[in-house]
Formats: structure tokens, C-alpha cells, sequence
């Protein structure tokens, strides 16, 4: 695969030049981004993705969503519909996609919508009864259609990307030079006790630019497991033999979380965004039998749960959250401002 991913190396070039010439026709202003007066925050990464956008978009809900109407735009990855479609109680992972279905179920009080075309979608959003105050750009760093004012890049600590290449030699969806656009750069996914040194060593690599602010995020498991009828703690869990079944893009921090708890697990992997057909279940249930004991369950993220999994009683999620490595105040208070100033003038 390495070996494969270096002869590549050419396409990769060629298409980093593509998107270089794409982004320039944006900068130069031959190709127009609309600009909204409402406050729009976008929530995006360089890589094709394992960056946790989704918790990142969640906590900057739970920051929001009681002091404005918030709305979630997503383009609903791999969703079965098509054009603008507004989560109702018909919702599913089908129709909008498994990230928006989680805002959709999680956040009752918050519009969740799809659209491939973000400007579109806000219009879209604008024309409703109620309208929102507010719009969270969900994995739209790429969309240049919409001018952003707040801009978040997300990288993770283990897969910086200046570290990386284009696709398909890399991960890269552009250059890492594009990182210039960003307001925000978050490392995600660093561990709980990244000193000042390391964190110093990372913003030297990185070089943020005089208008960026860098920060430093981590992923906090909860103390238990859920479904939609119960919920384990992982005190109890330690009872337990666990298949855990994933369809993300790297399950290796949820493994060693399990182990640090003493979890005894066997992982079952798929790939990122995966849609469990009727034979996978079949084999997930087989699996499950073959470890030799009633005290067993299956663990999946909740982004599984969700697309493929909810109302399967023997299947469990593990809720997570981002936390702020320090300087969350400065964060909440900045994201807080900006929406007021930006409602004020809209």
C-alpha cells in the first residue's frame, strides 16, 4: 500500500495544482463567495477526515444553542437524498446522513439540515418561519462558495497536516498551505496531559499566522455506555467481554480507552462512514455468540449507533466530548461575541 501510494505521488501533484489553481480563481475573486450578514461558523479540516469534527461541532452547540436559534448545515456524506432536506421526525441516517441524524436526535431545539451547496442551504435556512440566528458549517472548509469570518481548522495531533500529502499519496484534500484561510486552527485528539513544551513544539511546526489563533482540544470518554432503553457503567462493563464494532476512520484512541479501563474487547473494523447491510449483522451477532458468555454486548461509536444500530438492544455507544486543553474561556467568550455582534448587524 505505502509502495502503491508513492507511485501515485504524480496524480498527487497534479491534483494538488488543480486545487491550488481553484483556490486562487476564489482569491483573485473569479470566482465569487457570498458573503451573509447572520453569524456563520464553519468547522472543517485538510484531510479527508478523523478529526473530530463532529464532537468540535457539538460543543460549540452545547456553547450556543441557549442563547440563539442555532442551525447545523451539513452536505449529509453518503445520505440517499438529495438537494435541501430539513431533519424532521422522519429523519434518518438514509435521508441526511449519520453526523447530521446525531445532531438531529442529541440537540431538539437546534435545525439540522443538508445541502451540497452551503449558500444555497443558508438561503434556504433564512426563509424559515423561525429563523435561525445562527449557522455551524459542518465539514465545509473546502466550500468556498461561503465567505467566512470564523473559520476552524481542525488537525490531529498524531496527523498534522503539514506532516501529510495530497491525495491519494496522502490524505490531503489541499495543500497544506491552504491553511492560511483558517481564523482558528484546533490539534484535536491530543493527550489529556500535553505539556506546554510539546504544545510550543507544535505551534512551531504549525507557524499560525498573526491573524490565527491555535488551540489544543482532547477527547473525554463518559463514565458509561448507552442505548436507547439503558445505560452500563464502565465500572460494570469490567464484567463484561465487548466486540467493539467501528465504521470510523481510526478507532485506536476508543481501544486504548477500553484498555485503560480494564475493558476486555475484540475489535471488529470497518471502514469510515460504513453502512452495515443485514450479513454484517449476521456476522456481528456471530462473533458476538463466539465469545462464550451471556455477559456479552456489543460497543460501537455513536455515529454507528446511529446510522445502523438504534433499537438493537445488545448494542451500546460511548458518548464523548471535546475538551479544551486550556484557554476554553477565551474560546467560548470569542464564539459568544462574534454571534452577538454579527446578529446586532444582520
Amino acid at each position: 500500500m505505502i509502495l502503491l501510494r508513492k507511485i501515485l505521488f504524480p496524480i498527487s501533484f497534479l491534483y494538488g495544482q488543480i486545487i491550488r489553481f481553484r483556490n486562487k480563481s476564489y482569491d483573485k475573486g473569479i470566482r465569487t463567495s457570498t458573503v451573509f450578514a447572520m453569524p456563520i461558523i464553519g468547522v472543517g479540516n485538510l484531510n479527508t477526515g478523523g478529526t473530530g469534527k463532529t464532537p468540535h461541532i457539538e460543543y460549540l452547540v452545547n456553547l450556543l444553542k441557549d442563547q440563539f436559534k442555532v442551525a447545523v448545515l451539513s452536505r449529509g456524506y453518503k445520505r440517499k437524498s438529495k438537494g435541501f432536506v430539513l431533519a424532521n421526525k422522519n429523519a434518518s441516517a438514509n435521508l441526511i446522513g449519520d453526523e447530521p441524524m446525531q445532531y438531529h436526535l442529541k440537540f431538539k431545539s437546534v435545525y439540522v439540515a443538508v445541502d451540497n451547496d452551503r449558500a444555497h442551504g443558508i438561503n434556504t435556512l433564512k426563509k424559515l418561519k423561525i429563523k435561525p440566528e445562527l449557522v455551524l458549517l459542518d465539514d465545509a472548509y473546502q466550500h468556498r462558495k461561503v465567505k467566512l469570518k470564523i473559520n476552524i481548522l481542525l488537525t490531529t495531533y498524531n496527523d498534522l497536516y503539514v506532516d501529510d500529502c495530497m491525495l491519494p499519496t496522502g490524505n490531503l484534500r489541499e495543500l497544506p498551505c491552504n491553511a492560511k484561510r483558517a481564523s482558528h486552527i484546533i490539534v484535536s485528539k491530543c493527550p489529556k496531559d500535553l505539556s506546554a513544551e510539546a504544545q510550543q513544539k507544535i505551534r512551531l511546526k504549525l507557524k499560525p499566522k498573526p491573524h490565527q489563533k491555535l488551540y489544543f482540544s482532547t477527547i473525554a470518554y463518559k463514565n458509561e455506555v448507552l442505548n436507547n432503553v439503558s445505560h452500563i457503567t464502565l465500572k460494570e462493563l469490567q464484567n463484561y467481554k465487548v466486540l467493539l464494532v467501528t465504521g470510523i476512520a481510526s478507532p485506536k484512541p476508543l481501544q486504548s480507552f477500553l484498555t485503560e479501563n480494564n475493558i476486555d474487547h475484540t475489535l471488529l473494523k470497518y471502514s469510515d462512514h460504513y453502512n452495515f447491510t443485514k450479513k454484517d449483522k449476521e456476522k456481528i451477532d456471530r462473533k458476538l455468540q463466539g465469545l462464550n458468555t451471556k455477559k456479552a454486548l456489543i460497543i460501537t461509536t455513536e455515529k454507528d449507533y446511529v446510522r445502523s444500530f438504534i433499537g438493537d438492544k445488545k448494542v451500546f455507544y460511548l458518548p464523548i466530548e471535546v475538551v479544551f486543553l486550556q484557554d476554553a474561556q477565551d474560546f467560548n467568550e470569542e464564539m459568544i461575541n462574534y454571534v452577538q455582534q454579527s446578529s446586532r448587524n444582520s
